[in-house]
């Protein structure tokens, strides 16, 4: 039972084609065998073992006299979380708004956004701890844990692509998602009072999702250095013909200004089909 439950969750997650269900996976399995470890170590009475480890080789720290020994804490933090709620609000909040960034953009973009965002993230949370003066006094015990800034960056990379996009949310109905964010930015903004570190981490995050996107409208696709060129192939049938989808820029700008102003459900099919088109080159 445990080998099906196992293949199933592999096959879903790792072996789908969309690239945002393996972050999921790999977020959901370290949360399983930190919390299945933290219990061994409970029940053997050393209760927050596990927990002190993770906060002193994982997590990201405020102080800057650990930077150069923890270098690397700047991507471990993004995969570990606090407690089950953390990890599954972030965890779908991943899950929508990763699926529709890959609607407009592509998988290299969605890879770069998620961990620029999160390291973006944590430097934001290090300036503000170690520049304000009303910070600098918890500096030295302040630490980041989860993937809250890379969902953001994602979260705010496609509000800023199609603000005008709708979203159905439970009693509520449909939202644009630009409103969503405002609100999520507000809470953020209000939550630096409480010396909230995930919060100052959300609105670097933030920031890098927004600035991303605004160079990719004027022209700068910073992702372009991961782009893959494509491998030459000798064909010897002379007969057979490629079709190949050629993309009208003026015709994507339009569909986009387009989605911008009235929203995606607003797109005909044949609007839809063209961005799916584009979306693959």
């Amino acid at each position: 039972m445990v080998s099906n439950l196992w293949l199933d969750f592999k096959l879903k997650f790792f072996k789908s084609d969309s690239v945002v269900l393996p972050y999921i996976g790999i977020n959901t399995i370290i949360f399983v065998l930190v919390s299945i470890f933290s219990l061994i170590s409970f029940l053997a009475g050393q209760q927050g073992f596990i927990t002190n480890l993770i906060n002193e080789y994982i997590t990201f720290p405020a102080s800057s006299n650990l930077w150069l020994t923890r270098f690397y804490t700047v991507l471990t933090y993004q995969f570990f979380h606090a407690d089950f709620f953390h990890v599954l609000f972030n965890m779908l909040w991943l899950y929508w708004m990763g699926q529709l960034f890959l609607d407009f953009l592509k998988p290299r973009q969605f890879h770069f956004v998620y961990f620029a965002g999160g390291v973006f993230g944590a430097i934001f949370f290090a300036l503000i701890y170690n520049v304000l003066p009303a910070y600098k006094s918890f500096a030295d015990s302040a630490i980041l844990i989860g993937a809250s800034a890379s969902v953001m960056a994602i979260f705010t990379a496609i509000t800023t692509l199609v603000p005008n996009f709708s979203i159905h949310l439970l009693l509520i109905g449909p939202i644009r998602i630009k409103y969503l964010l405002a609100v999520y930015i507000f809470l953020d903004i209000i939550a630096i009072e409480k010396f909230d570190g995930g919060s100052l981490s959300h609105l670097g995050g933030a920031l890098l999702g927004f600035i991303y996107i605004k160079l990719l409208q004027n022209g700068t696709d910073i992702t372009k250095i991961f782009e893959r060129k494509p491998k030459l192939k000798v064909v010897r049938n002379e007969n057979v013909k490629k079709q190949e989808f050629v993309v009208n820029q003026k015709e994507i700008d339009a569909i986009l200004d387009k989605i911008s102003k009235t929203g995606y459900d607003k797109l005909s099919r044949d609007e839809k089909e063209t961005l799916f088109k584009a979306s693959k080159n």
